[in-house]
């Protein structure tokens, strides 16, 4: 086996399978770009079979991505690995990967398929991807629970019908690190054609145990691919969390002895895009990418790294992107300044009109605070491409009044298709009042499930990014604002939201839509 562990990042198929965390085809791209930047080895797009909106945001990414393989998911039957082989056409690396379910229980209460016919439909999905591509992945659904002599009988069919990379899922979370370790080594011993793929790990964080079943995977099993999220973004707990996996394999290089390719200095760039776009917010002591990774509040803590970091820094902040909270530019700074810092952030739009849009965004923010940082101008970003994605309504203005003794009393002005309307309403505080007065405007019936405010840098001149997450006749979407005003940031966000479940092409939320490893 390569002393290289492949970093497979699945974000944008497994991680966009959080209750409202489905991306836009824009979102996904600039997220894959970041990936490419990364130097992930594998970029799993998305699930093309499962909507339009994912089909068209796979074969973007597989247009524009030449430094990453670029994946697509199916289920292991003709119509789904057919489309997901053409949303891949035209990639510089393209792979299929198909799952199926291998445990007794989803074989029976899911499928209603016999061990036979699974056996036999597996084999030949595999038969069929090949007259695509080689680079082909297998997955067997609930690997971690299935009988170990019925997987290695269909691991082996698989591998001898031309499966290049087979990748073990512990899709519910219940492997523990010792036993999930000895059951792929188990596996690679007893297939006798084990040696013609590579092996990999796909663990889900139910038990808090995603991270240490796949290195355990890897030391113990000989596991040669990883497949994480960022943030270790993922349905339910989520999954094993990319940032964790490569700091761990380079910090402890004495111990897993593996290479990785992975640009280390992009890891928090990609945290705070993944979590800026999907509206999911890092908690502060999340290993590596959370804001307190790296602070030291204890006297005796502080009084070591002074003298010598090492005492308490086993990897430094700069060394996973920390140092990239600066300073960029401020109300003098003219238009090719900003876009330089566009390019610099690897940011790119589609037109000269649209740059022009956003920096005349950035300079309306210069007016209002005095720096600007890279935060900043993410934001601005993500806020011009939803203003050209899906816009029925858009925010225009607002007057609020709120005092003490008195109830909260809001008045917005938006856009609805271009036409300008005003509505007032009261709540229980400012923020209640303004988003009564849009609902009751539009009537959308929609139920808020999440609404959170991070100031996205810091200080009291700090943009507020605000998400709302609305649920509403099986969808779940998110909305995210963002402004020095926080009551201005949640209209936008409320609107935001809206848009999206306005919007047609707006796939359902994933967990809706067929399971997945």
């Amino acid at each position: 086996m390569s002393d290289k562990l492949i970093i497979f990042d699945t974000t944008m198929r497994d991680g966009e399978q959080s209750p409202g965390a489905s991306m836009t085809r824009d979102e996904k791209l600039r997220i894959a770009r970041q990936l490419e930047r990364l130097k992930v080895d594998v970029i799993e797009a998305g699930f093309p079979a499962a909507s339009n909106g994912d089909f068209e945001a796979v074969s973007a990414i597989a247009q524009v991505i030449k430094g990453s393989t670029v994946c697509a998911l199916a289920r292991a039957n003709d119509r789904d690995i057919s489309r997901a082989a053409e949303a891949l056409k035209g990639a510089a690396s393209g792979r299929l990967h198909m799952f199926l379910a291998t445990s007794a229980l989803h074989m029976e209460k899911k499928l209603r398929m016999s061990p036979d016919q699974v056996f036999e439909q597996a084999r030949q999905a595999v038969r069929f991807a090949r007259q695509f591509t080689d680079n082909i992945e297998f997955s067997p659904e609930d690997g971690s629970r299935s009988d170990p002599d019925f997987l290695a009988r269909v691991l082996e069919a698989v591998i001898a019908e031309g499966a290049t990379t087979i990748n073990i899922p512990d899709t519910v979370g219940y492997g523990v690190p010792e036993l999930f370790g000895q059951l792929v080594r188990s596996l690679r011993e007893r297939i006798p054609n084990s040696d013609k793929a590579v092996w990999s790990v796909h663990c889900h964080n139910d038990l808090g145990m995603a991270v240490a079943n796949s290195l355990a995977a890897v030391k113990i099993g000989g596991a040669r691919q990883v497949e994480c999220t960022i943030n270790g973004l993922g349905e339910r707990a989520g999954n094993t969390s990319l940032e964790e996996i490569v700091m761990a394999c380079r910090t402890r290089r004495d111990y897993y002895d593996l290479d990785i390719g992975v640009d280390t200095s992009q890891i928090v760039p990609a945290s705070k895009l993944v979590s800026q776009i999907t509206g999911f917010l890092v908690q502060p002591n999340k290993a590596v990418v959370g804001a307190n990774a790296f602070a030291h509040a204890s006297g005796i803590h502080q009084d070591g790294v002074l003298k010598s970091r090492d005492t308490y820094e086993i990897m430094r902040a700069e060394d996973v992107g920390w140092n990239a909270n600066k300073i960029v530019l401020g109300k003098l700074s003219g238009r090719n300044a900003f876009k330089q810092r566009l390019d610099e952030l690897g940011i790119k739009l589609d037109s000269e009109t649209e740059v022009n849009e956003a920096f005349v965004r950035f300079k309306e923010l210069a007016d209002r605070k005095s720096d600007i940082y890279d935060e900043d101008i993410l934001a601005i970003v993500s806020e011009e491409e939803h203003s050209h994605d899906n816009e029925f309504y858009r925010f225009v203005s607002l007057s609020q009044r709120s005092e003490t003794g008195e109830r909260p009393h809001a008045r917005i002005v938006f856009a609805e298709q271009g036409k300008e309307r005003t509505s007032e309403g009261e709540g229980n505080g400012p923020v209640d009042a303004t988003l009564n007065a849009v609902e009751r405007a539009v009537a959308s019936g929609a139920e808020m499930v999440l609404y959170s405010v991070n100031a996205i840098t810091t200080g009291t001149q700090s943009q507020g990014e605000v998400t709302v997450r609305l649920a509403k006749g099986g969808r779940i979407v998110n909305g995210v604002g963002a402004d020095p005003d926080i009551i201005v940031a949640s209209a936008k966000a409320y609107l935001a939201a809206l848009n999206k479940l306005h919007s047609k092409s707006e796939r359902l939320n994933p967990q809706h839509g067929p399971a997945a490893a």
